[in-house]
């Protein structure tokens, strides 16, 4: 990567906060400009949580009116406007799946089969930039378990009887590994 794709990445991560900014303001064409920039790197986030495309753009429509809603509090000193949005679309996803029956089909953990995608996922592809890597490179650091734990517990919104139910797992332990887990992440953030 070099230092002129890091500067901008920097500039068009400057320019949709920017933009997130203005449509707080009421601006129509700025909102325009961030949906433009922006609806690749959310659709591939539900696509990633909720796995039917159907559902994922059905979500991506009521992430999109609420960013519009709520742009106003949107604060670029706390987190960058592509955070914030993907944590409003995450959410959506999660509250989606929730508001589902329970699915007795959900597919149990392997933790060797997952542990290890060769093939990269829509969001690998959106989402890119100094910060992505170095969450890459922490979450790598994890033992296989933890890391699988921790991926499914944030792009599935699964709870931890889930996961211990999935993985064949004690609650105890699985309670366990994901807070070590997730400390591990913070030091290795933090560093």
């Amino acid at each position: 990567m070099t230092a002129s794709t890091l500067l901008d990445r920097d500039e068009q991560a400057i320019q949709v906060d920017a933009w997130l900014s203005a449509a707080g303001r009421g601006d129509q064409r700025a909102f325009d400009s961030l949906y433009q920039a922006t609806s690749s790197m959310l659709l591939g986030v539900c696509m990633r949580v909720l796995g039917d495309r159907s559902e994922a753009e059905d979500v991506l429509q009521e992430v999109y009116v609420t960013v519009w809603r709520k742009a106003v509090q949107f604060d670029s000193a706390r987190a960058r406007a592509s955070t914030w949005m993907g944590t409003i679309a995450r959410n959506r996803c999660i509250d989606r799946l929730r508001s589902q029956p329970a699915s007795a089909l959900r597919a149990p953990i392997e933790v060797l089969d997952f542990a290890e995608d060769p093939s990269p996922s829509p969001v690998a592809h959106a989402e890119s930039g100094m910060e992505r890597a170095q969450l890459d490179d922490c979450i790598e650091q994890l033992e296989p378990k933890r890391k699988v734990l921790i991926r499914t517990a944030f792009f599935e919104g699964a709870t931890y009887e889930e996961l211990s139910a999935r993985s064949g797992s004690p609650l105890g332990s699985v309670k366990s590994w994901i807070r070590r887990g997730l400390l591990q992440l913070r030091a290795c953030l933090e560093s």
